[in-house]
């Protein structure tokens, strides 16, 4: 499939205004149409810092976890001395991805012909091929891609000029250390997984507004205190704050909880981390392009043990049971809309205070795609 081309770009975003205050959202082919999801693909998600998991997870040497990043399997490794690493889970003899899962190696051994790396992602055995006088094995090595520890967590980026986590986003860092000090002392306690047909683009619009809150999540706006709800846009991320957590609520029992507030933090393009009233925790929400209209979401939360208090089972059946579902009617719904010729675009509502009920949030966002679009309007290939 051909890259977008610079007109493409501009008719997307027509509409579009750098003033919230003026700007209408994207336009809704950049929702239905299979181009943009394969542009998004490649422009964005090839290009950004995408989430593997928790700290815990690789803090042993040869501790490995397997993902799959824009399409492409990767493998994160701890080696020997305790340097965190990436690679393309990929064979450099025949291809064979190399690891699943997640656990720990003395070594990487592919599956297929048993050629054998070290930690580093050296060759060190290819049984036979090195019996050949033509063959060097000193010349093998895997593929490396970028992975760095940030805020308690590991991300990759397939891009190799990519700017650290450190540099696009390190006044993020300072706001996860000063609202959860304990998030890398916390330690995987559940995973929810759901399958949604809608855009993930839809998805992210949704979680970065609370102007549909009131109508949509009542038990919510019971929990969390919306006069003090405020969203704020920095580079590559924007953050919601809220007291929240004080008293009786319809979500769940917070009469015991240490943390007394709403902290969440949606990380470009697709990572979105959250700490809700209770005892100690963080929860991260990955949010998975599969197709135009389909999005994968993993949610996944840490608490002080991996056993769940009652409060905190109360918590995880209320996103899992509540909350989810009505996001999840929302976005479907938005989505059905979308391909139908009654809606292009809609206008972004925008309160200059930056309060939970403005749209700010999500014009950043689209933003942000819009500056992704055009680097692959203008990249080698595009038009």
């Amino acid at each position: 499939m051909a890259p977008v081309t610079a007109a493409e770009v501009r008719a997307v975003a027509a509409g579009y205004h750098a003033d919230p205050a003026r700007s209408l959202s994207l336009n809704a082919d950049a929702y239905t149409d299979d181009r943009w999801h394969q542009a998004d693909l490649t422009g964005i998600f090839a290009r950004t810092w995408q989430w593997v998991c928790h700290v815990e997870k690789l803090a042993a040497p040869g501790s490995y976890v397997s993902a799959t990043v824009a399409g492409m399997p990767i493998v994160v490794v701890r080696d020997r001395a305790g340097e965190l690493r990436a690679f393309y889970n990929v064979c450099k003899h025949r291809a064979h991805e190399l690891l699943s899962g997640s656990g720990t190696a003395t070594n990487i051994v592919c599956p297929y012909h048993a050629w054998v790396y070290d930690l580093t992602g050296r060759l060190t055995g290819a049984r036979r091929a090195d019996r050949m006088e033509t063959f060097d094995k000193s010349q093998v090595c895997l593929d490396r891609i970028k992975v760095e520890e940030f805020g308690g967590f590991v991300y990759v980026n397939l891009d190799p000029g990519a700017a650290s986590m450190a540099d696009q986003a390190g006044d993020l860092l300072g706001e996860i250390r000063h609202w959860a000090p304990d998030v890398e002392r916390l330690t995987h306690a559940k995973r929810l997984t759901y399958d949604i047909r809608s855009n993930w683009k839809n998805v992210v619009d949704n979680f970065l507004e609370c102007y549909h809150c009131h109508v949509a999540h009542p038990e919510f706006v019971d929990l969390v205190d919306m006069s003090t709800y405020e969203v704020r846009t920095h580079g590559i991320w924007s953050s919601h704050f809220a007291s929240a957590g004080t008293q009786p609520n319809a979500a769940y029992d917070v009469s015991d909880a240490t943390v007394k507030e709403h902290a969440v933090w949606w990380l470009w393009p697709n990572t979105c981390l959250l700490r809700y009233p209770g005892r100690g925790n963080f929860m991260v929400l990955q949010i998975l392009p599969a197709g135009v209209d389909r999005t994968l979401e993993t949610w996944d939360f840490y608490f002080e043990t991996p056993e769940l208090q009652e409060a905190e089972a109360q918590s995880v059946r209320y996103i899992d049971e509540v909350l989810q579902p009505q996001d999840i009617t929302i976005v479907e719904s938005v989505q059905r809309g979308m391909r139908t010729p009654a809606f292009t675009q809609g206008r972004i509502v925008y309160d200059p205070a930056g309060s939970g009920l403005s749209e700010h949030g999500v014009h950043h966002f689209h933003g942000l795609v819009l500056e992704a679009y055009r680097w692959i309007a203008l990249s080698p290939g595009g038009g």
